[in-house]
């Protein structure tokens, strides 16, 4: 009996679940390049060069441990451009008995595997993608009921199921949550770490030969391109942050500085979504570390608690909303995205910085897009779903399962609430504290309105005016609605029409790109 097993861009897992039990002999991998997974959104040019360049060298690790596998590269003119198209020309060629696929990560791609069955009329076994610490069933069971899903609750059931820095039923240090140490801005240092390089080989060469001449039209950069692209590769990164960079990671995690694009950041988390690491044996070996005296428990928290927590509540966030959770737009934000989020093109030097390096690596860390690009996009009112579009585009990490409840729910507020206590909204003050970006900038921080003052200023007051009727009742927002209130008209109606103004030069330029 031959089996057909589909292993998708984000399941290059030697463990991979719909690999299991499965009898080398008779079973067939396919793998796929496909036009439609490039364009359904314009994809970052780095983003699509790496998740091929790994799919294809993933591809040779299973040769070489004797599966046979049938690839599929995207400038094969037999292409038919989509998951469905290759899956019926490689029933033709293989004419297997059955397909055994692990789960998808998204809905859409989801409704093409449910709908398999039916289409090609033999058996599909769909199996669970075990590499998440939470099922869907049991983030189900535990949103019941609740009127209220703070990530912090979830969190440490997770930290209860896997026994990661607990002492007993206790957790280590006495808390659950160092976050109050890890708010700390940084300084240049000649010592801090730096990611590995890793050149690309002839494979990874092709690969960006091959999305230089069909991507031309995306955003984004392939010049330097130097991602891990191997599992080998990326364990190696795994350890260089461990011993390197994960000591001052809890510190620093916040922090922000011109001309840094890495920091003290492990850079892994590309390589945990497209399946070249194992996250909780990641959170496991980050575990040792403390165990050994050799990183403080901040840090270790901290970057634990991005996995196991933020990662897996983004998961069972997105699968228990299903997926009309795209069109949620609590405060009916309608504009669109500025034009200089695909160029970097601006005077406010905060959002060069975090687009420019964006744009360059498809990298910026989580403080940059959400305290950032995130905030200057709610502070405007761009409609949450264009801010979606954007951020699965241009980061290599995104895959929409992570990147739409982080976007729309916890950066955008899009869905009132449900997600985060409060809109992650600042003025100007916030990135001068947490960075040195505001020193570099043809405006002052320090201003509210005139030529020369900060737009994020203005526009923080104008956010919080304008949306008074959905945000004054939030308990967290009471504090800025009181100053708000004791301000005279006159320093309002300054504050607006600054605002106002700033809006209006929007309005004047391209919109979304």
């Amino acid at each position: 009996m031959t089996t057909l097993i589909p292993i998708l861009g984000d399941q290059l897992s030697r463990d991979l679940s719909a690999l299991r039990h499965a009898d080398q002999a008779t079973t067939r991998l396919l793998m796929m390049e496909v036009a439609e997974e490039t364009r359904y959104v314009r994809h970052h040019k780095t983003k699509i060069a790496y998740i091929f360049a790994a799919m294809r060298h993933h591809a040779e690790a299973l040769r070489s441990a004797g599966w046979h596998v049938d690839y599929v590269t995207l400038d094969d003119p037999e292409n038919s451009g989509s998951f469905t198209g290759e899956i019926a020309r490689a029933i033709d060629r293989h004419r297997p008995d059955r397909i055994v696929v692990t789960e998808a990560g998204e809905w859409r791609v989801a409704a093409m595997l449910d709908a398999w069955e039916t289409l090609f009329g033999i058996p599909v076994e769909i199996r669970t993608d075990d590499r998440f610490i939470a099922s869907h069933a049991e983030f189900g069971q535990w949103i019941e009921d609740r009127k209220q899903l703070r990530m912090e609750f979830f969190y440490r059931e997770m930290r209860q199921k896997t026994g990661l820095l607990m002492d007993g039923g206790k957790p280590e240090g006495g808390q659950w949550n160092f976050d109050a140490d890890n708010r700390k801005p940084a300084r240049g240092d000649l010592l801090m770490p730096r990611p590995l390089s890793f050149a690309p080989d002839a494979i990874t060469q092709e690969v960006l030969a091959l999305v230089a001449a069909r991507f031309g039209d995306h955003p984004g950069s392939l010049d330097g391109f130097d991602y891990a692209v191997t599992a080998d590769d990326a364990l190696r990164q795994q350890g260089y942050f461990l011993r390197h960079a994960l000591p001052q990671f809890g510190d620093y995690q916040d922090a922000m500085l011109t001309g840094e694009r890495f920091l003290w950041h492990s850079i892994l988390s590309p390589y945990i979504n497209s399946g070249l690491l194992d996250p909780l044996v990641l959170c496991h070996a980050a575990e040792a570390e403390y165990r050994a005296g050799r990183a403080p428990l901040n840090s270790t928290e901290g970057f634990i608690r991005q996995i196991i927590g933020w990662r897996e509540y983004m998961r069972g966030i997105y699968w228990s909303q299903g997926p009309d959770y795209v069109n949620r737009n609590f405060l009916d934000a309608r504009r669109d995205l500025p034009a200089f989020y695909w160029t970097g093109e601006t005077d406010m030097h905060c959002l060069k910085e975090a687009i420019g390096q964006t744009l360059a690596t498809a990298h910026a860390h989580h403080i940059q897009r959400l305290m950032v690009t995130g905030n200057y996009a709610l502070l405007i009112g761009a409609d949450p779903k264009q801010v979606h579009r954007w951020y699965l585009e241009v980061y290599l990490d995104a895959y929409e399962w992570v990147e739409l409840p982080n976007t729309l729910g916890m950066s955008q507020f899009g869905d009132g609430g449900l997600l985060g206590s409060k809109p992650y909204a600042a003025s100007g003050a916030y990135i001068n504290r947490m960075s040195d970006y505001c020193q570099h900038c043809r405006y002052d921080v320090k201003q509210r309105v005139g030529p020369d003052a900060c737009p994020f200023n203005a526009l923080y007051w104008d956010f919080m005016a304008r949306n008074e009727d959905k945000l004054a009742r939030n308990p967290r927002l009471s504090m800025p609605y009181r100053n708000w209130a004791r301000m005279d008209d006159a320093t309002q109606g300054a504050l607006r029409g600054q605002a106002a103004a700033h809006l209006a030069s929007l309005d004047d330029a391209p919109g979304y790109g």
